[in-house]
């Protein structure tokens, strides 16, 4: 697979513009609680419209990583939080409406808490996996061809377990596989990393291109972690779409991700070389 340039960004103009110079072939929104307001909507499908119109088809809306200085949780407690249940349902509701009107995609990650948190909320990790699967089936129910689910370091939703795995297959989901994520779960195991891809390409539509040292979420321009992507670009699904979701020191500025598809590209044209 030769990768595209993937670029991700706010719904701020100024990153909006500072991406588009660069004729990306895929756009990711990263959207926060503000942007699922009415006026947040609105803002956002007016952004849509523009990236649209600089000839950009393949577009995603990342759901709102955060509500209330807390993540926003598919494993969410409807009786224990139920502002956060409600938010995280209607936000996606939301988003799903939008995407299916503007005919682009929506990602909603399976989990983000750490085990004790889920376990906390359900009792068990297996009840937790059956509530978030359950409201997962019904997000691709509404949502059809404009919905996909990211895998978490979270044991809630972790691509690298082969359990997991075999439900995510069973259900036919659209995935979007966080390369990053895959590897920290695998405690930076390249050979199961590979695996796991391979396994899931099928039903992947979209990936995170994203580097690690494969011990915590670090989020490292390409060529700095330890992510053999010379293996792994040979797994990928090559119908699917990209993005780099690096870690910027500006984000204003997408000089990080844009130098780890210059590492990419040139890693796999000496390889086709060779």
């Amino acid at each position: 697979m030769m990768p595209t340039l993937g670029l991700k960004a706010s719904t701020s103009r100024k990153q909006i513009d500072e991406r588009l110079q660069y004729h990306p072939s895929v756009f990711e929104f990263y959207t926060d609680a503000h942007d699922v307001t009415p006026a947040g909507l609105a803002h956002l499908e007016e952004m849509v419209k523009y990236v649209q119109s600089a000839g950009i088809r393949h577009i995603v809306i990342h759901h709102p990583m955060a509500y209330d200085h807390h993540h926003n949780d598919v494993a969410v407690s409807a009786l224990k939080d139920p502002a956060g249940y409600q938010f995280m349902m209607s936000s996606s509701e939301a988003l799903i409406g939008l995407a299916i009107k503007l005919n682009i995609q929506v990602l909603i990650h399976g989990g983000y808490s750490e085990e004790k948190p889920v376990i906390d909320a359900f009792g068990d990790l297996k009840s937790a996996r059956k509530m978030i699967f359950a409201r997962l089936d019904y997000f691709q129910k509404i949502g059809g061809e404009h919905v996909m689910f990211e895998n978490s370091t979270s044991p809630a939703f972790d691509y690298g377990d082969t359990g997991l795995e075999n439900t995510v297959i069973e259900h036919g989901y659209r995935l979007c596989y966080d390369i990053s994520h895959g590897f920290i779960v695998l405690h930076g195991d390249n050979d199961k990393l590979v695996q796991s891809i391979a396994r899931l390409a099928p039903q992947t539509v979209h990936y995170h291109f994203v580097d690690s040292m494969g011990q915590h979420h670090d989020s490292l321009q390409l060529g700095k972690g330890r992510i053999d992507w010379q293996r792994v670009m040979q797994v990928v699904n090559p119908k699917a779409t990209n993005i780099y979701e690096i870690d910027l020191v500006d984000q204003n500025d997408s000089r990080e991700m844009r130098a780890s598809h210059q590492y990419l590209t040139h890693l796999i044209a000496t390889q086709n070389k060779a």
